[in-house]
């Protein structure tokens, strides 16, 4: 065998064990020696010598099948499901001893075996078989195509999202013998709500019930998730639930731990580790668990007899995959559950708009508590307006008002107190004292933000600013816009100097604090939870989240809102919220009502008047002019699709991180809307995809880039 053949073409994966073996048996082999790129002379499989191949390439009009022949020698590990190297690229020329031969090694998975062929040339032979460990099977191949065509994307993007790579140590270790079904909890905390025993009861028996959970403030959601769970796995069937981030997923580990002992589920987070995630989702394929908790990427996790998909807090933008097709957590696990008629439960202390419509359409049936219930659990929230910011000396000397002030005195009593501010640092965002104007950079026009108490620096090009004056009225004294985690932490520090002060955000976050008197600043999100809930909460700088230009601001500043004030103690308690936002707010009135499902119908009204999503489908297009209006051009679109735009994106600015979806430096770029009414979306992802690969299969220069249902449309 020649030198490059003596050499693994995959290392990492395992391949050095694999071609040895092969090397091995094409020795003892009656027929001559055949090389693994070509196998050329080697005899084929008896039976079944056609292989079905999906290569990892994920271009749309590459989104398809191709055949290889299987050589004898590979005949018992080329199985359904496994990972497999193949030549691709080779050309019809290139056909030597029957065999077609070149091309570059590529990534595959075997998808079937098939006695003969559709394709009427000669095939290449699989180049060898990555491991014979299957995995990808029938249930998860059908879900990736599925959620392919609803995201106008390739099948092999998603299997890309849907099975992580390999790791041989994992793959090497035996799993577990699965557990016998544990039997059905109790009711426990579903019994605050009316429908919450039947709905467990009916998971217990093998029901398939649909739910939209709108969870009662407090610490029980991470339990009765688990209860859940536990009912399903009674049934003898499996069990799925994803949340956003793995501070969620480890809550709800710990309460299924407590409550069946370990061994009878899966964590699947990416904290764990490649060998570890990997190692817990073959457990998971293998049938050694039928449980699993994870983040995002587990929503693809082959749990067997599934009976229960759940998702937690499904407005949380981490639901949304960055990478293409871009798939949503929500959208997937609703496949999973029309396709595989198991139960759904859509849970969160906040009501979506989307959630509200699966309620609205009888996709779903609501599952809440009564207000004598939600009365115990909330704490009692309390608002503060531009008025009385205005008539409030300490708001205007120090921005917080002076009942914020008295409800931390009160609350640092009896324990933490929880300051939430919609932004981290010191200053994040300067403006001129005098005039307002505000204040930017001289070399990119980027905002100077002060990260620490004194130097001012640009946020987006990093220079720093040593002689700033203001070009409108040339006063050289600023003001913080919105003031950052780290100030509000100094000045509650000087107002609070014996209590201790702790920050919690992106650099560093927080997963608990203790119960006793201290102030916790936290940026949306990063609040940490307090061992016997927080004594009181302040949610400050309201109009920055609620002010935003985008269709779901009001939706987004509840959902955190409500999230926040989850981790106080009831009123019973003593718990109280503050909110420095205009009362008049419909997302304010419905915090203090503590009513996220009516301000949800509310917005669902409106969006259905208007013709916004999810009422409708929609889709976004991006591209530079030209490419844009070629495609539009090309494509054979619904008769029912309403084109809205071009309109102009962004561009990016010289030094600062490229968003996805923000034009390249120095280039304009533009955005149209494509809106369809309901039942017409799979139609309109089946014509931009067909458009997408047409484009690309002639190499009409520039691609555009498709994001179906954008979760920001501005």
């Amino acid at each position: 065998m020649s030198s490059d053949n003596e050499r693994s073409e995959d290392p990492g994966s395992g391949a050095p064990e694999q071609l040895a073996l092969i090397r091995e048996t094409v020795r003892k082999a009656k027929v001559p020696r055949a090389k693994p790129r070509t196998w050329r002379g080697a005899a084929l499989a008896e039976e079944l010598p056609v292989a079905r191949v999906l290569v990892n390439k994920g271009v749309l009009h590459l989104d398809q099948y191709f055949d290889y022949a299987v050589p004898e020698e590979l005949d018992a590990d080329a199985q359904p499901g496994v990972r497999v190297r193949v030549r691709f690229g080779a050309g019809a020329r290139n056909v030597r001893g029957g065999r077609r031969e070149g091309g570059g090694l590529i990534d595959g998975f075997l998808v079937e075996r098939r006695a003969e062929s559709d394709y009427t040339g000669a095939l290449a032979a699989l180049a060898y078989v990555v491991s014979p460990e299957p995995v990808l099977g029938p249930e998860l191949l059908a879900l990736s195509r599925a959620v392919a065509d609803r995201y106008a994307g390739s099948l092999a993007d998603v299997l890309q999202l849907a099975v992580p790579p390999r790791n041989g140590r994992a793959e090497a270790k035996p799993s577990p013998e699965p557990l016998p079904p544990p039997p059905a909890p109790s009711a426990g905390s579903w019994e605050r709500y009316a429908q919450g025993p039947a709905f467990l009861r009916a998971l217990a028996e093998g029901g398939a019930p649909r739910a939209v959970w709108t969870a009662l403030p407090g610490p029980h959601w991470p339990e009765e998730i688990a209860r859940a769970m536990a009912a399903t796995l009674a049934s003898g069937r499996g069990a799925l639930v994803v949340v956003p981030d793995g501070r969620g997923a480890g809550r709800v580990d710990a309460a299924l731990t407590e409550l069946l002992g370990r061994g009878r589920h899966a964590l699947l987070t990416a904290d764990s580790g490649p060998e570890k995630r990997y190692r817990e989702w073959l457990a998971v394929r293998r049938g050694s668990v039928r449980a699993v908790v994870g983040t995002r990427a587990a929503m693809f996790a082959p749990v067997a007899d599934l009976g229960l998909v759940a998702v937690w807090d499904d407005g949380d933008s981490s639901h949304s995959d960055d990478n293409a097709p871009f798939p949503h957590v929500r959208e997937v696990l609703e496949l999973r559950a029309a396709h595989g008629r198991c139960a759904f439960l859509l849970g969160g202390t906040n009501c979506t708009v989307e959630a509200a419509q699966l309620v609205e359409s009888g996709w779903a049936l609501p599952l809440r508590a009564d207000r004598e219930q939600l009365r115990t659990a909330a704490p009692l929230v309390r608002t503060v307006g531009d008025g009385e910011l205005a008539r409030d000396g300490a708001a205007r000397t120090a921005r917080l008002p002076s009942l914020a002030w008295q409800t931390v005195r009160d609350g640092l009593r009896s324990g933490p107190v929880l300051v939430q501010v919609p932004r981290r640092g010191y200053a994040p965002r300067l403006a001129c004292e005098r005039c307002r104007e505000p204040a930017r950079c001289r070399h990119c026009a980027g905002p100077l933000q002060a990260p620490d108490q004194r130097d001012l620096d640009c946020a987006w090009c990093g220079r720093a600013e040593t002689a700033w004056h203001c070009v409108a009225c040339g006063s050289n004294r600023l003001r913080a816009q919105i003031v950052g985690a780290r100030r509000t932490a100094e000045e509650l520090g000087r107002a609070f100097p014996a209590v201790p002060v702790r920050t919690s955000g992106r650099d560093h976050i927080l997963d608990s604090v203790p119960d006793v008197p201290a102030l916790v600043v936290s940026t949306p999100g990063a609040e940490p939870v307090a061992e016997g809930g927080y004594a009181a909460a302040l949610l400050l700088d309201g109009w920055a989240m609620v002010g935003r230009p985008d269709l779901r601001a009001g939706e987004e500043a509840l959902r955190r809102w409500t999230a926040a004030a989850s981790l106080v103690r009831g009123r019973p308690e003593g718990g109280t919220v503050v909110v420095v936002a205009e009362p008049t707010l419909r997302a304010v009135q419905a915090l203090v009502r503590w009513d996220p499902v009516g301000h949800a119908r509310r917005e669902l009204a409106e969006r259905a008047e208007l013709g916004f999503p999810p009422v409708s489908r929609m889709a976004s297009v991006t591209g530079s002019p030209e490419a844009l209006a070629a495609f539009l051009a090309a494509a054979e679109l619904p008769p029912q699709a309403e084109v809205l735009g071009p309109v102009p994106v962004p561009g990016t600015e010289s030094g600062r991180p490229r968003r996805p979806g923000d034009a390249p430096p120095g280039e304009s770029w533009e955005r149209v809307l494509l809106r369809v009414p309901p039942g017409n979306g799979a139609a309109l992802a089946a014509a931009l995809k067909a458009a997408q690969a047409a484009r690309m299969s002639r190499g009409s220069g520039e691609q555009v880039r498709i994001r179906v249902d954008p979760p920001d449309i501005g």
